[in-house]
């Protein structure tokens, strides 16, 4: 149906006649899903994220279960509403009974963060691991996480975690890949293997993950798992994930602004970087920001 010729016309018009065709089509909860899924990603119209929800409610109604996923999802972001919360939290709960793996690591989250529920662990740690023994690459790498930070565990368990980030990432999870490479790096559950870190980073990050381009950032500035030392390589990855609101990479940005690594230095912009860091509770730029008197 969609030909890539004369610049994009055709894919455009099929596209124009997909959407209108759902739009007169609207007798089943599959055609009123993907008709918000279109509204929400712009597809062969304008995006329009009230038109979205307002379809996936709709289909939700009708238990269409990607319609009900993203409505929780959708609500899960509004935290100035808590019955919405808790709406997602018992959307999550009815898709995990019916052992959908996506809505069990979910529910695992809302344990684990006291959202729509109160908050236990235990129960979240015991979600991530039904959830991984299913498969679920998210769960697998939620599991690798509590085995690291001893969350809803007393117990650290490095060997655990790196076979679930390991899991993870063989499934192309992009936070299992980055974790993985961590693991690589500092010699967790694994000999440490710093070349391997560098190619599991750069994998990552072709993958957009935000920490894994942090991470790559790190390697050209320290030559971890490289011999290629490049500062200018390094700020670009640390500026990429900074406007996409890592903290850490806006810490690190900072530093190389305040220090002139590779760069002019520019305090202007070492402390603008420091408070975005420091507004997301990064402890090392909040304790830079007092050295420097900054309020």
């Amino acid at each position: 149906m969609f030909k890539a010729v004369n610049e994009g016309k055709e894919i455009m018009i099929n596209l124009q006649k997909i959407y209108n065709w759902l739009l007169n089509n609207q007798d089943n909860s599959n055609s009123i899903y993907l008709l918000g899924y279109l509204n929400y990603y712009g597809i062969g119209i304008n995006i329009n994220m009230k038109k979205s929800l307002e379809l996936f409610q709709k289909a939700a109604k009708l238990e269409n279960i990607l319609a009900q996923l993203d409505v929780a999802n959708r609500y899960l972001y509004d935290d100035n509403d808590k019955n919405k919360l808790i709406e997602a939290f018992e959307i999550y709960k009815k898709l995990a009974e019916r052992e959908i793996p996506f809505s069990i690591v979910m529910l695992g989250c809302c344990h684990e963060n006291g959202i729509g529920t109160e908050k236990n662990e235990k129960k979240a740690f015991n979600l991530f691991q039904k959830a991984a023994y299913l498969g679920n690459s998210f769960g697998l790498w939620k599991l690798g996480c509590c085995c690291i930070y001893e969350i809803g565990t007393s117990i650290i368990n490095e060997q655990k975690a790196f076979e679930s980030f390991q899991k993870s990432a063989d499934l192309g999870h992009s936070c299992g890949i980055y974790d993985l490479g961590a693991c690589y790096e500092n010699g967790v559950g694994i000999e440490i293997d710093e070349e391997k870190a560098f190619e599991l980073y750069q994998k990552a990050e072709d993958l957009e993950n935000l920490y894994a381009i942090d991470a790559l950032g790190c390697c050209y500035i320290t030559g971890i798992g490289t011999d290629n030392i490049d500062m200018q390589k390094a700020f670009d990855l640390f500026q990429q994930a900074a406007n996409l609101g890592n903290s850490s990479a806006q810490y690190n940005l900072a530093a190389m602004f305040e220090d002139g690594y590779g760069i002019k230095k520019d305090m202007n912009q070492a402390i603008y970087w420091y408070k975005k860091s420091a507004e997301q509770d990064y402890q090392n730029a909040k304790d830079r920001l007092m050295e420097l008197q900054i309020v």
